[in-house]
């Protein structure tokens, strides 16, 4: 089926009420795109999993999507076991909060394609812009409190000399950095800005953040801002060995989004509801309208290798059963550190790039929420709390869900908010108990993030959180082993330490029906995040319709957004990585 065909199927649904039970099912691929009567088995249900099931359903595949836990993966919103009374909901958890940025494309053009009852543009029309965000800082360190959207000069054309002056302008007066330092930084990110594609793949890709922004030279601020604030508190990858491709090519996007360039919509979004509610469930159920199967509780274990294609996948059913499912084409939709145990050594033989998978890391980047018999006032956005030992960021979710009274509808009736809150770094001293966070038990571990919100929180003589608000609280349950010599988290963040780019696998395989989608998969945002989940299912499913030789409609896969008034200085710059020179800007 074509694009303009789905998408004015949608449209005049939507146009209809929005409603699920208007829509119907589209439009089936005809035969002769070669998707007829094909099947496909989706391993994974996250979100690379669902959309690689969304766009194949489209296309009139049979699609079976085989999760382990539950739908939506990292993804997902959870309930909170025995907190719902007198026919109220369960406090709703979460392994994370969302945020979709402006910067996102291809998951929000998903978004759009999801019916929910009432909304034109779908589960899209569920995200909602906070107001600011706020660097809180302790140690009697002053708050930073960004108004969005930046209120700052917005140059006409992006001139060096216009990048520089709005950056050094912003650091200098946001974040109140010593002006040697924020003109620094400018120039540094200038040098960014202006290196050719080559350059940035090879050179930035080899240099840590820390070195590229010459951290250990400067001040405290500088450090805790501009490089662990970037990296470890955002990314969870520590800033001695995050890639400056990748940390620079986010900064990059983010800075261009600020500026109203080739962005989807406001910096920073979030749902107006729980995860599930907003978005999953109904993506869940359009999904199943368009034929999709799900087996929920099903953990891939094996795939068997027939002659030159994969001949099934070994799963395990709920009831501890293994068993072979079959199907024309696989798509391995799992986490990396899931994904290549189910990679055999004939497997990883049909195709060296699985074994380079083995290169990639991940990391600890759990949610913790506090549930609150008082609505906080923090502020209207998210948190990141530069000095914490555990690099927490925070949101306060009640005032973002305006279809929802939190006291009516969640819990026993006395909790009025939630604040969720993501750990970052697990392996540094607290200041409670002097431990890290995997040294802690779960009761320490709430304890201990809790000590650290107050202490950026209620600095300077204020009291935003009192304990005597504090109703419970939640850790995700992926975290085992607290507090003994092995912790285990089963569900990490891939990381980006230097040379990691290198490791990334294609989507296209060599075996012949097996295609990999996933946030590790090489992709234009080159980030671990939904978006690249999203856009590497996207390269999945096309990688599959030129296998067939089918005639449906490709997926697009936008990339992140260029300026076009600096590509005549990445061709100069180019000439110069040629020459082995430095970036003109470069002057050490």
């Amino acid at each position: 089926m074509s694009g303009t065909t789905r998408r004015g199927f949608l449209g005049t649904a939507a146009a209809a009420g929005g409603g699920v039970a208007l829509l119907g099912t589209p439009q089936r691929a005809s035969a002769e795109n070669g998707a007829a009567a094909q099947t496909v088995a989706v391993l994974g249900g996250g979100v690379a999993g669902l959309t690689a099931a969304h766009e194949l359903a489209e296309r009139g595949f049979r699609v079976t999507v085989y999760e382990r836990k539950a739908l939506g993966g990292k993804a997902r919103s959870m309930d909170v076991p025995g907190s719902g009374t007198g026919g109220r909901r369960p406090l709703p958890g979460e392994h994370g909060f969302r945020f979709i940025p402006g910067i996102y494309h291809n998951l929000p053009e998903t978004m759009r394609r999801i019916p929910f009852p009432g909304n034109p543009n779908g589960v899209h029309d569920n995200l909602v812009a906070p107001k600011e965000m706020l660097f809180a800082r302790s140690g009697g360190r002053e708050d930073i409190r960004i108004p969005l959207p930046w209120p700052g000069n917005t140059p006409a054309e992006l001139t060096p000399d216009e990048i520089r002056r709005a950056f050094t302008s912003v650091l200098d007066t946001a974040f109140n950095l010593p002006l040697h330092e924020a003109l620094y930084f400018a120039n540094r990110f200038l040098v960014f800005l202006t290196s050719c594609d080559e350059r940035r793949d090879d050179v930035w890709e080899r240099t840590p953040w820390w070195e590229f922004v010459r951290a250990g030279r400067m001040s405290y601020d500088y450090q805790r801002i501009l490089a662990v604030g970037i990296t470890r508190n955002i990314v969870a990858t520590k800033a001695e060995e995050a890639s400056t491709r990748t940390v620079a090519t986010l900064l990059e996007a983010f800075a261009f989004n600020l500026l109203g360039r080739g962005a989807d919509g406001p910096l920073d979004r979030i749902l107006n509801a729980p995860t599930n509610e907003a978005w999953i469930d109904p993506w869940v159920t359009y999904l199943r309208s368009l034929g999709v199967e799900f087996r929920v509780g099903w953990t891939v274990r094996d795939l068997t290798l027939g002659p030159g294609v994969i001949a099934g996948a070994v799963v395990e059913d709920p009831e501890g059963a293994r068993r072979t499912v079959t199907a024309d084409h696989y798509i391995s939709a799992m986490p990396v550190e899931h994904a290549r145990r189910t990679w055999n050594p004939a497997v990883r033989a049909a195709d060296p790039q699985l074994a380079e998978c083995d290169q990639l890391e991940t990391d600890w980047m759990t949610g913790i929420q506090f549930y609150l018999t008082e609505r906080t006032p923090i502020l209207h956005g998210h948190l990141d709390l530069i000095d914490s030992p555990w690099s927490l960021t925070a949101i306060a979710q009640a005032q973002h869900w305006p279809g929802h009274d939190f006291p009516a509808d969640f819990g026993d009736g006395t909790v009025a908010d939630c604040l969720s809150v993501d750990v970052s770094e697990w392996d540094r001293p607290g200041i409670l108990y002097g431990k890290t966070a995997k040294q802690c038990t779960r009761t320490e571990v709430a304890r201990e993030v809790w000590a650290q919100l107050k202490a950026s929180l209620n600095d300077s003589g204020r009291t935003v959180l009192k304990d005597s608000v504090l109703h419970s609280w939640f850790l995700d349950p992926a975290v085992d082993g607290l507090g003994t010599p092995h912790p285990v988290n089963e569900e990490q963040l891939l990381i980006h330490p230097v040379g990691t780019f290198h490791h990334r696998p294609r989507s296209a395989t060599k075996i012949p029906n097996l295609f990999l989608a996933g946030d590790y998969v090489a992709v234009p945002i080159d980030l671990a995040t939904m978006e690249g989940a999203n856009s590497s299912a996207r390269q999945a499913v096309n990688a599959l319709l030129e296998r067939i030789g089918s005639t449906a409609e490709r997926c697009t896969v936008t990339p992140l957004y260029r300026a076009p008034e600096l590509e005549a200085l990445k061709r100069h710059d180019r000439t110069r990585y040629l020459l082995r020179l430095p970036n003109v800007f470069d002057v050490g």
